[in-house]
């Protein structure tokens, strides 16, 4: 599980590469899930929240850019 204020410290390239890496992640999970050989099935829901958290720093910089932008 990654922490938001380490997530923070990354850059925006840095964080949609790690999302990236998630979501296959995830996609791979559930193929184990549907197939029978996850063996934590606990992770899923551990990856969900560590993408959660890196589309929601994603959104507050795009917030934070439109916002100065108006200024």
């Amino acid at each position: 599980m990654v922490k938001a204020s380490e997530l923070r410290e990354k850059t925006t390239e840095e964080l949609k590469e790690q999302l990236k890496n998630l979501r296959m992640e995830l996609f791979n999970l559930r193929f184990q899930l549907s197939t029978g050989g996850l063996t934590n099935p606990h992770r899923i829901k551990m990856v969900r929240k560590d993408i959660a958290r890196i589309l929601t720093i994603l959104r507050e910089r795009e917030l934070n850019k439109s916002l100065n932008k108006g200024e």
